[in-house]
C-alpha cells in the first residue's frame, strides 16, 4: 500500500508539472492579453503531432523532436496572434473567447484531416520499466522527468530574474500601471504568445510521452485541467499557475490511493478537479494566489 502511495506521488509530480507549465502560458495570456485562449489545448495537440513527424517520419531523436515542437508551436501561437487575435482585439472577453474556440476547432479538424484519427505513438519503448525499488517509471515518464527538470527551474528563473520575465508579471498584475511605468505592452504581448506557445509545445510532447499514445483529441481532453490550474492559482498569476498545477496533479493522483477508503476510481479524477474548482470559486473566486479583479 505504501509503495502504491510513493508511485502515485511520483505520478502526481509528473502530471502536476505538465499542468503547471501549460497553465503558466494560459494564465499569462489572459493576464496580459485579456484573452481566455480555448485553443490552448489544440496547441498541445499540434506540438505532439509535430514531434511525431520529426521523430517517426524524419527519424530525429526525442530531443530534436521536442525542440522542433517547442519552436513550431511558439511560432504558431505568434502567427495566430498577428493574423487573427490582434486584428480582432477589443471585441470584448466573450467575443474573443468564442473566436479562440473556433480557432481550436479549426486546428483540431486540420489535424484530423492531415493525420487521421488513428492512435499515434512516439518512438519510445513503453513496454520497458525502470524499477527504482519504491517506484517504477516507464521510459516515457523518465523522458518527462528529464525535460521538466530542465524546463521548470528555467521558467521559474526566467520569470523571477530576467527583465522580460519581470515585465510579463508586471503587465499581468496591473496592465495600466505597467504601461504608465514605460513597459511596451504590445511588445510584451508578442513575447507572451511566444512563451505560451513554447510551453504548450513542451506540454504536448510531455503528455504524448507520458500517456504513451495519443490522438487528435489530446489537447481537448486536458484543456479543462489546464484552465482549472489557471483558476486555482489565480488568473494572471504565473507563480500561482505553477503551484496550482503541482497541487492539482498531486491531488488527482493521490485520490486514487487505496489507503483513502479504497481510493477514487481513476476515471473520476477529472470530476475531483471539477469539485475543487467549484469549491474554490465559492469561497475564494480570485484563486489561491490571485487578486480580486473586475474583468
Amino acid at each position: 500500500m505504501w509503495q502504491q502511495l510513493a508511485q502515485l506521488f511520483v505520478n502526481g509530480i509528473i502530471t502536476g508539472t505538465i499542468l503547471a507549465l501549460t497553465g503558466v502560458g494560459a494564465t499569462l495570456v489572459f493576464g496580459i492579453q485579456r484573452i481566455a485562449n480555448f485553443a490552448h489545448g489544440e496547441y498541445l495537440t499540434f506540438a505532439a503531432y509535430l514531434g511525431l513527424v520529426l521523430n517517426t517520419v524524419l527519424g530525429q531523436g526525442i530531443v530534436v523532436a521536442t525542440l522542433g515542437a517547442v519552436i513550431g508551436t511558439a511560432l504558431l501561437a505568434v502567427v495566430l496572434h498577428f493574423l487573427v487575435l490582434k486584428p480582432l482585439s477589443g471585441r470584448g472577453l466573450v467575443a474573443m473567447s468564442l473566436i479562440t474556440v473556433g480557432l481550436g476547432l479549426m486546428l483540431r479538424d486540420a489535424v484530423f484531416i492531415f493525420a487521421g484519427p488513428q492512435i499515434r505513438q512516439l518512438q519510445i519503448d513503453q513496454t520497458a520499466v525502470y524499477d527504482l525499488t519504491l517506484v517504477r517509471i516507464s521510459p516515457g515518464q523518465a523522458v518527462a522527468v528529464a525535460i521538466t527538470l530542465i524546463v521548470a527551474p528555467s521558467l521559474a528563473l526566467f520569470l523571477a530574474r530576467t527583465p522580460l520575465g519581470k515585465s510579463m508579471r508586471a503587465v499581468a498584475d496591473n496592465r495600466d500601471l505597467a504601461a504608465i511605468s514605460g513597459i511596451d505592452i504590445d511588445r510584451i504581448g508578442t513575447y507572451v504568445w511566444l512563451l505560451a506557445g513554447a510551453l504548450a509545445g513542451v506540454g504536448g510532447i510531455l503528455f504524448a510521452v507520458v500517456q504513451g499514445s495519443f490522438d487528435p483529441t489530446l489537447g481537448y481532453q486536458v484543456l479543462f485541467l489546464i484552465f482549472t490550474t489557471v483558476v486555482l492559482g489565480g488568473i494572471g498569476s504565473a507563480y500561482g499557475a505553477l503551484l496550482g498545477g503541482f497541487a492539482l496533479g498531486l491531488v488527482m493522483e493521490l485520490s486514487t490511493w487505496r489507503g483513502l477508503a479504497g481510493g477514487l476510481e481513476p476515471r473520476f479524477k477529472p470530476v475531483l478537479a471539477f469539485v475543487a474548482l467549484i469549491l474554490l470559486l465559492l469561497y475564494r473566486p480570485q484563486g489561491l494566489f490571485g487578486k480580486a479583479r473586475v474583468l
